[in-house]
C-alpha cells in the first residue's frame, strides 16, 4: 500500500511534464505546418540527367 503513495505523485509529475512539453511545443510553432514535412519528401530536387542533355542540344 505504501507503493501507491509513491507512484501517485510520480504519475502526477510525469503528467505535468507531458502537459508542459505540449504547451512548449505548441507555443514554439511545432504544430504550425503539419502537411509541409509530408509534402517536402515528394519534391524531387535533382533534375534527371537525360532531360538536361536533350535540351542543351536543341534536338
Amino acid at each position: 500500500m505504501n507503493i501507491v503513495a509513491i507512484l501517485i505523485p510520480i504519475a502526477l509529475l510525469l503528467g505535468l511534464m507531458g502537459l508542459a512539453a505540449f504547451f512548449w511545443a505548441s507555443s514554439s510553432g511545432q504544430f504550425d505546418d503539419l502537411d509541409g514535412a509530408a509534402l517536402r519528401i515528394l519534391i524531387d530536387d535533382e533534375k534527371p540527367e537525360g532531360l538536361c542533355q536533350t535540351k542543351s542540344t536543341g534536338r
